[in-house]
């Protein structure tokens, strides 16, 4: 049975990051410091300190780490709250790429690597990349990695390049996926690498300029040339990268949902707000059909996207894997939250193109939304295929 009430705990915790949010952190989105490549390290360290000091950094987190170690479900209203403000979840520590990070590395890391590489990304002191995508494929079909690892017994070998690198720039934590050649010592295929990003080796070429600005320090280019790794480095079973990617991006595709859905609640309530004192044509515009019908169809899509996040939500938490319903969340919620978004934009009017308001902001990166973490079509693709086995 689905319980659809949240109860008084939780409740509070919802009042509590939302005060947060709004007392604290949307002042910060003036900032200069939030660039055309989002924010800068300076300013998210500045935002994680706040949270820290509200008691709310990486609240995600196991018990183990100090965290409160949320149900997805329990998530999904903590996130929601975080996401009234694009910069929330970066001051909570519960941003990509670093929170999918955090779930992995805290599923397949080794006591020794989660001391050196999951430990300060939890505590907020370092940030994380995955770097698995490439220009010349490898994103939504992973199958088409060309980055390869050599190894010779002692050490691996990394040569390829990515691009789209999320907070590339700056990042310590580094989860590389690399496809490791046919060596006599372990199994070959698509393996992930755990090392510092200030090795040698490690190139970022550039950042490159893209329409949404909301996460840390951009999406970069990146080269490895000859990145030389112990053995150590190896995170997990070798060629196993792609069953771990899966791992991953199964609740990511749903923390996703989580964070945007309370960004498209807060263009909505900006809408509100105008239609309610704008005036035309003798009367306001929430009082003209048109703009109320816009609004009516926003409160549905957000309802039905946050019932549709609740109840992937719920399949995991009863142990099942939720690639079916985490794909139908992360298509229908994307696509849902930016139509909400682009009526917000019509609401306002010239004001909804400017940066007079919060939502010029949100409509763009809502766009870039529908690609995160796989486009709606791919996902589209693995549903059909589901129904048709």
């Amino acid at each position: 049975m689905i319980d659809f009430a949240v109860p008084e705990d939780l409740a509070a915790k919802r009042v509590r990051i939302r005060s947060f949010v709004e007392e604290t952190v949307i002042p910060y989105e003036r900032d200069p410091r939030l660039t055309q490549h989002g924010p800068t390290d300076e300013l998210r360290q500045e935002l994680v300190e706040h949270a820290r000091s509200a008691g709310l950094l990486t609240v995600q987190a196991p018990a183990s780490y100090g965290g409160w170690e949320p149900t997805h479900a329990e998530q999904a209203i903590i996130f929601e709250a975080s996401g009234w403000s694009t910069l929330g979840p970066i001051a909570m520590n519960c941003a990509a790429p670093d929170e999918g990070n955090m779930f992995l590395l805290n599923e397949i890391t080794t006591p020794e690597q989660a001391d050196t590489y999951l430990r300060p990304v939890i505590e907020g002191h370092q940030r994380s990349v995955f770097a698995m995508t490439e220009p010349g494929g490898a994103g939504s079909d992973p199958a088409q990695l060309a980055t390869s690892a050599t190894f010779d017994g002692d050490q691996f070998v990394i040569n390829g390049l990515k691009w789209l690198i999320t907070g590339a720039r700056g990042a310590k934590t580094w989860i590389i996926m690399a496809n490791l050649q046919d060596n006599p010592h372990m199994p070959a295929g698509p393996t992930l690498f755990l090392t510092d990003g200030d090795q040698p080796g490690i190139v970022i070429e550039r950042i490159m300029n893209t329409m949404d600005r909301n996460y840390v320090e951009g999406h970069g280019v990146v080269r490895f040339d000859n990145l030389a790794l112990p053995k150590s480095a190896l995170l997990g079973e070798p060629g196993q990268a792609l069953r771990y990617a899966q791992l991953r991006l199964a609740p990511a595709r749903l923390t996703h949902c989580m964070r945007w859905l309370g960004a498209a609640a807060r263009a909505q309530s900006i809408a509100i707000d105008y239609a309610k004192t704008r005036t035309a044509f003798g009367k306001t515009l929430g009082d003209h059909q048109g703009v109320s019908f816009m609004l009516a169809d926003n409160e549905i899509a957000l309802h039905q996207c946050r019932l549709t996040i609740w109840h992937a939500c719920w399949i995991l938490d009863q142990g099942a894997k939720g690639r079916h319903e985490s794909s139908m969340a992360k298509s229908f919620v994307s696509e849902e939250l930016f139509k909400v978004a682009d009526r917000c934009v019509q609401v306002l009017g010239g004001q909804g193109i400017s940066d007079e308001t919060v939502v010029e902001m949100i409509f763009r990166d809502m766009r870039a939304f529908r690609l995160y973490d796989g486009p709606t079509e791919v996902h589209k693709f693995a549903i059909g295929r589901q129904l048709l086995r």
